[in-house]
């Protein structure tokens, strides 16, 4: 059985279509050489497979292929490959509608094959294709090895029949044939219903013959009865008809009533649609002044992503004039370092001419003192400056905090790196000083060596030198703690803006972790929506496959109906035509039962006459009033 299975799928795969899985389980389930594929909707490929398979195939005994709607090209592919086998012996095809090709299959498949002695064709359409039907019936006419054959129900006319006698004549091994035996059935049934219903109405009217005797005299009486009751009715109906006139008076005006009532709801329902206008008025221009709404919103949530386009460039303009700034005190910081490197050339110049001569120390010691008190004077000049300088930036960063959030990262940076070049240059003044201090000292001990060495020659004059040596250097440590006490102050005031940067960065962290879970709630909506309309998209594309799948489907179908459609118009058409010929038939009969009762009834009419005239003739007729 899976050697036919695969020998199946093999035909199948050559002509480039899929198998069909109901033959495949049918192929699988084989019975004692039993193929049965009834009601199994067939393809042309799979009778275009069956039809190679069974030119080879050798177990195959019955093939039974009833209702399986084959088409004329289906049937035509596997009668050709049936023509060829020798081993099936019972073919069944009934219900399938065949008509001329398949006839023409079926004379072609008689001819040729020499092993299948029983062929079902019931409920086909060989008959009304007399041509076709002619060469299947020469075809049955030369077959010797067929046995049974069922040609019920397939539209065999007088023609289709005398050919059939013919091949009959001719053929000595087919054993029966059933045909039309229904339609006979239908016909003596039809007629013994007929002849039994004559018989009945017969016995109905010799009945009837008995009993108008007896139903005359009870007539009569009540005639009388029904005139004494017409009378008592005369009198009620006048009175009833006195009553119904004053109802329909009252009738009236309820009528009336109601008209005028029904006014009234009318004008209320005119009212009522008048507000229902108003109010649909009212809700368009809410609409409106909604869509306009949004519109505005719209129009403002641009406007507010340009100012926020404007405020992004504007704080980039900053930066940029930040940076600008930040390279102008740099270029400044350069200048007071070559100034610092200028003065201390000066002052070992200096100190070079104190060594040099012990008269010019003092004076040299003066220009010293002159010039330290204007670099005094300077630095101190130029801290306040940069005080103020940073005092003014201070004042600036914060109006500007005011302003832009955004724009404080920019400027406390800025102030980050003012408060940097601050500490720098304080630390290079501080080192300044302690290299000075250190320098003054090392001088002094120079001084006070070379003043030990002259101090034998000199000692008087040097102790006025050392006096004024000990001045200056009380001076000058009087000067260093003036500028450590500048030192501490400008330390302090660092440490303040120090306090103050650490509030704003502090501040400034808040804004950027504010500004983060913004963007990270951004980034979460975006990854929302990107996932919604991913899945959208997914659902969209899913559903557009199986659109495209239940369209193909859909176009499966529809070519199946119109198959089946034109399969069942065929057959509609062959029954009607049949229905046709039986509406004769019962036209027929019934007009032999029309005549049949015409006969009885002209049969009582006849017979009432005699009773009347002998009704009339009878000494009965004196005793009753006129009719």
């Amino acid at each position: 059985m899976e050697e036919l299975q695969r020998a199946y799928s093999r035909l199948c795969k050559e002509s480039g279509a899929e198998p069909q899985e109901a033959v495949l389980q049918r192929l699988h389930g084989l019975l004692r050489g039993r193929l049965d594929l009834a009601t199994q909707s067939l393809t042309l490929d799979t009778c275009r497979a069956l039809g190679k398979l069974l030119q080879k195939e050798a177990l195959l005994t019955e093939l039974v292929l009833s209702d399986c709607m084959l088409s004329d090209e289906g049937a035509t592919m596997l009668l050709q490959g049936l023509c060829v086998n020798t081993v099936v012996r019972f073919l069944d095809l009934k219900g399938n509608n065949l008509r001329a090709a398949g006839a023409e299959a079926l004379g072609k498949l008689l001819r040729q094959n020499k092993s299948i002695q029983s062929l079902t064709l019931e409920w086909n359409s060989l008959g009304p294709w007399e041509d076709a039907f002619a060469t299947f019936c020469g075809a049955l006419a030369a077959n010797s090895t067929l046995r049974q054959l069922d040609l019920r129900n397939n539209q065999i006319s007088h023609k289709g029949a005398e050919e059939l006698a013919l091949a009959l004549r001719s053929n000595a091994s087919l054993q029966q044939l059933e045909q039309a035996m229904d339609r006979n059935q239908d016909r003596q049934a039809s007629v013994r219903e007929s002849q039994a219903r004559a018989h009945i109405l017969s016995k109905e009217v010799q009945h009837l013959r008995e009993e108008k005797s007896k139903q005359f005299l009870d007539l009569m009486e009540t005639i009388d009865r029904q005139r004494q009751e017409m009378a008592k009715s005369s009198t009620a109906s006048a009175a009833r008809v006195g009553r119904l006139q004053e109802a329909l008076s009252e009738r009236h005006s309820v009528i009336s009533a109601l008209k005028a009532k029904l006014q009234m709801a009318e004008a209320a329902l005119a009212l009522s649609e008048q507000k229902a206008r108003d109010l649909g008025e009212r809700l368009a221009t809410a609409e409106q002044e909604q869509r306009s709404l949004a519109q505005r919103q719209a129009k403002e949530h641009r406007l507010e992503l340009q100012e926020a386009a404007d405020r992004e460039s504007k704080l980039l303009r900053d930066l940029s004039a930040a940076q600008e700034k930040n390279l102008r005190l740099r270029n400044q910081v350069d200048e007071l370092e070559r100034k610092v490197k200028s003065q201390q050339e000066q002052l070992f110049l200096s100190r070079q001419e104190l060594t040099t001569t012990s008269a010019e120390l003092k004076m040299r010691a003066a220009q010293a003192e002159e010039r330290l008190e204007l670099e005094k004077t300077r630095s101190r000049q130029n801290l306040e400056d940069a005080e103020h300088l940073r005092f003014k930036e201070v004042e600036h960063m914060t109006r500007h905090l005011e302003e832009s959030e955004k724009a404080m990262q920019d400027r406390v940076q800025r102030l980050e790196a003012v408060r940097l070049s601050l500490e720098e240059e304080l630390s290079q003044v501080k080192a300044a000083a302690l290299s000075e201090r250190g320098r003054a000292e090392e001088e002094l001990l120079k001084a006070k060596s070379q003043v030990r060495l002259e101090e034998q020659q000199r000692l008087a004059h040097l102790e006025e030198k050392l006096r004024l040596l000990a001045q200056a250097r009380d001076e000058a440590q009087s000067a260093c703690l003036q500028q450590k006490q500048m030192v501490a102050d400008a330390q302090a005031r660092a440490s303040q803006l120090g306090l103050q940067v650490e509030g704003l960065r502090r501040h400034l962290e808040e804004l950027q972790q504010e500004l983060s879970n913004k963007d990270q709630e951004k980034a979460a909506e975006v990854t929302r929506v990107r996932l919604e309309l991913q899945e959208q998209n997914g659902r969209l594309q899913a559903e557009l496959t199986a659109q495209e799948a239940l369209k193909e489907k859909a176009a499966a179908l529809e070519r199946q109906l119109k198959v089946i459609a034109s399969d069942h118009r065929e057959a509609l058409l062959d029954r009607e035509s049949e229905n046709a010929s039986l509406r004769e038939k019962l036209r027929l009969k019934e007009a032999e039962i029309a005549r049949i009762r015409e006969e009885e009834a002209q049969r009582a009419s006849f017979l009432q006459n005699a009773v009347l005239a002998y009704v009339q003739g009878s000494p009965l007729r004196t005793l009753s009033p006129p009719k």
